[in-house]
């Protein structure tokens, strides 16, 4: 199934890849800031919202960030009314972060209808093998950034 890959077109798709990542994060950033958030908030809570609610210790697992950081990030998500912090039922030890999605949605469900539209018009111009391909090509692509991910987290805590 695997080509034998020349150099020229492995630099190729390599500079495409860089410019996908370079491009996808100024994207994000730019609405993150039409919806007041960093960044790094915005895409944070797109985490929690994919994910449901669940720990600070879980979510700081999840993102490699401290648990000060997650601190930060939860005070800054509480005070736009993005998610809060609620007694877990079962264990009132337990504090779980708890994304207010209908919130999420109302600031930022207008500024992704148009992105949406854009890329269902985009993707209505490829054949249902096209798009196949596409799917695997970001099935795979996302099982190797998450092997990579794992390596790096494993190596920084022996």
């Amino acid at each position: 199934m695997g080509n034998k890959l020349d150099n020229q077109t492995i630099a190729s798709i390599s500079d495409l890849g860089r410019r996908f990542s370079d491009t996808t994060i100024l994207m994000h950033e730019a609405i993150a800031q039409k919806a007041g958030l960093s960044g790094t908030d915005h895409k944070y809570l797109g985490l929690l919202m994919q994910k449901g609610a669940m720990t600070a210790g879980d979510l700081a697992k999840l993102t490699g960030l401290t648990t000060g950081a997650i601190t930060g990030l939860v005070d800054r998500l509480e005070k736009k009314n993005l998610a809060k912090r609620v007694f877990d039922g079962e264990d009132r030890r337990k504090i779980m972060i708890v994304p207010n999605t209908e919130q999420a949605m109302t600031l930022l469900g207008g500024i992704f209808a148009d992105l949406q539209h854009k890329m269902v018009n985009l993707l209505s111009t490829f054949s249902d093998d096209e798009l196949t391909l596409i799917k695997t090509y970001l099935v795979a692509t996302i099982d190797v950034m998450n092997d990579v991910t794992r390596t790096l987290q494993d190596t920084d805590n022996p």
